[in-house]
């Protein structure tokens, strides 16, 4: 690991400036801080001049997984910055909300020199595990800045200079870091604004990308206070759904538009009056719009739905951000549980309710439910909506890590507990979770004898590394779930009682995908965010929807996600058909019956699904019935029947 000072000097350095006997880096009371905090809090080195941690190739794939949709929206910006900044020898890197680096771009000749300082796709940047640096401080203080430098805490990042800028939701939550670091560059700190500026806006363009792919399902309002730059460079960006409501803006129209973090109608921030928004974007013409607040101008364009997906629906599916509510009954709610608590499924949203409240109230929670129904996605929007959200969120599954390795995973070790340790010994994840939240998957899987060492740990506060001797103290909310009967696993001795009894401070059963009340919902959400991924227009056949709804789902959500890609991507018509489903899984769905208007169904539909399932159809192709009833595997007359018979009105007259 390079470094441009010596080690000890720059390590008394930063204990001089920590103690006030020497000057400030950069003169700056926010990296003093941070200084301060990985000084004093974390007990880091600022002489280590070790590299920072790096996942294993299936802990990255695992959070890669997670994060497709943030991928997907912010790889092009990436590219393009680093086609603007690679001659001048940088790197660019896209971390998630907990510091882990989760893509990249880099010259492959320059591949091993970046490697070497530790710029590299699955290296984690916390302030608890690597002190000071570019990504650790826009994770802490939620602004960009450059460490530039011996601006870092540790000597090992001493020759680098980190330009970061935070990436948030369209709910304004953090969702990841956007970093331009560089091995040697000059030393003036002034070398950096341009490269600052650039991250910035590269930032702010991918935040936007990812709003457009978060509300695709709305209608979206593109507004600049000059006309020539609507079409071209819009700065506002605020989505609406067919009554008008306000779903989401983007950060620029947040902070030109007051009051647009609660709920709002479209019609108390625009004077409309003299326009229909919904014919403006019908016949994509520019508009200009008198905002209420101040009398000034914007011109506008609007954007229709793109596809059928329900924005709460999709969060609650695989734990997207929540936006603002459109039901008057939750619309207090702007937490992370918000897409939990606006499911039709009432399970769910008393899960939701009781996760709300006890939310930062240091009581740990058992999540219990079937593989792939959503555990770990619920656990994390538990640990957002609390006080601790900003902090680590440290997953670990206990089913899948060897039990030679667990204990050195979850605990640490020292220098030199065993053959073949790191020299300067390795924190364990409890001590990573320090001052955030813990999730232990699959506790039920956990050796009797870690589980008396866990017990330790939940009772007294610290925890002892494998061949040390003095106790860490840490603190941390606990979340464990499994899909075993730890209950009764404890009455027959498989499962210490005492350390059951110390996590089920609150049990919460999540539901099956075949048991969900809106399983039509979801599966018309899942589709249309896999048709969007397929890049073309593609259509659910309406027969394979109710076959769907009623089919098994023994993986749950997981398994339906997987199939409909796999449909999605081998799909070669406009419609998706059984057919195009793995063969293991048509045989396990149950047969199309013939209904008298001769549609399709099965005994799983009930009204709310199939009103649900033909707004969707309708709302999917701009409400013009006769491609809405092909997608949907009936007649126009038929769709006209049970239109009449659900009581659905059109956006236009209603």
């Amino acid at each position: 690991m390079p470094y441009a000072v010596g080690p000890s000097r720059h390590a008394e350095r930063v204990r001089g400036a920590v103690e006030g006997r020497l000057p400030a880096p950069a003169d700056s009371a926010r990296l003093v801080s941070s200084w301060q905090r990985s000084f004093e809090r974390y007990q880091l080195d600022p002489g280590s001049v070790i590299g920072p941690r790096v996942l294993s190739a299936g802990e990255l794939r695992e959070i890669r997984d997670r994060e497709e949709a943030f991928l997907r929206a912010s790889g092009q910006c990436l590219t393009r910055l680093h086609e603007t900044v690679r001659d001048a020898d940088y790197c660019v890197m896209l971390t998630d909300a907990h510091g882990v680096t989760i893509d990249y771009r880099i010259d492959r000749e320059r591949r091993n020199d970046f490697k070497h300082a530790g710029l590299y796709i699955g290296s984690c940047w916390s302030e608890s595990e690597e002190g000071t640096c570019g990504i650790a401080s826009v994770l802490t203080d939620l602004a960009p800045i450059t460490v530039h430098k011996t601006d870092h805490f540790r000597a090992a990042f001493t020759t680098l200079t980190c330009s970061a800028a935070p990436i948030f939701s369209p709910g304004g939550e953090l969702i990841g870091v956007l970093d331009a670091s560089a091995v040697h560059s000059p030393d003036n700190r002034d070398s950096q604004r341009i490269v600052n500026q650039l991250v910035r806006q590269s930032a702010t363009l991918i935040e936007d990308g990812y709003f457009l792919h978060r509300t695709s399902s709305c209608w979206i309002l593109f507004g600049h206070q000059s006309r020539n730059y609507v079409e071209a460079q819009p700065e506002l960006l605020i989505a609406f759904d067919e009554n008008g409501n306000v779903v989401a803006a983007n950060r620029r129209a947040r902070e030109c538009i007051a009051g647009l973090d609660a709920p709002r109608h479209i019609d108390e921030i625009f004077d409309s009056s003299h326009v229909q928004l919904r014919d403006v974007g019908r016949l994509e013409a520019i508009a200009a719009l008198r905002m209420r607040a101040n009398g000034a101008m914007l011109y506008a364009r609007i954007r229709a739905p793109l596809g059928r997906a329900h924005a709460a629906t999709a969060a609650a599916v695989h734990g997207a951000v929540p936006l603002h509510e459109e039901r008057a009954d939750t619309r207090h709610d702007s937490s992370a549980l918000g897409p939990f608590l606006r499911s039709t499924d009432p399970r769910v949203a008393e899960n939701a309710r009781i996760a709300q409240r006890i939310a930062g109230k240091r009581l740990p929670v058992l999540l219990l439910g079937e593989t792939g129904a959503g555990k770990e996605v619920f656990a994390r929007a538990l640990h957002d909506a609390g006080p601790r959200r900003n902090r680590a969120f440290v997953a670990v599954n206990c089913g899948a890590l060897p039990e030679s390795l667990i204990e050195s995973e979850l605990f640490g070790y020292a220098p030199g507990a065993f053959t073949g340790a790191r020299r300067h010994g390795a924190r364990g994840k409890i001590a990573m979770a320090d001052g955030g939240t813990l999730f232990l998957d699959e506790i039920g899987d956990m050796p009797l004898a870690l589980q008396t060492r866990l017990l330790r740990v939940l009772a007294e506060g610290e925890v002892v590394p494998l061949g040390g001797e003095a106790p860490v103290r840490v603190d941390l909310e606990v979340i464990c779930a499994t899909h075993r009967d730890l209950g009764g696993m404890a009455a027959q001795g498989e499962f210490r009682e005492d350390l059951y009894y110390r996590l089920c401070g609150a049990v919460l059963t999540l539901p099956p995908l075949r048991e969900r009340r809106d399983i039509g919902a979801l599966i018309d959400t899942v589709f249309a965010e896999e048709a969007q991924a397929a890049g073309r227009p593609l259509v659910l056949d309406g027969a394979l929807a109710a076959r769907l709804a009623a089919g098994p789902w023994p993986g749950n959500l997981r398994q339906l996600r997987n199939a409909l890609r796999y449909a999605c991507a081998i799909c070669d018509t406009v419609r998706v058909e059984a057919r195009h489903l793995p063969g293991d899984l048509t045989a396990q769905l149950p047969r199309a019956a013939r209904g008298m208007d001769g549609a399709a169904a099965t005994q799983a539909d009930d009204p709310a699904v199939e009103r649900e399932r033909i707004v969707a159809a309708l709302r999917a192709h701009r409400w013009r019935p006769n491609a809405a009833a092909a997608a949907l595997g009936m007649s126009r007359a038929t769709l006209y029947r049970r239109i009449a018979k659900l009581g659905i009105v059109p956006p236009h007259r209603a």
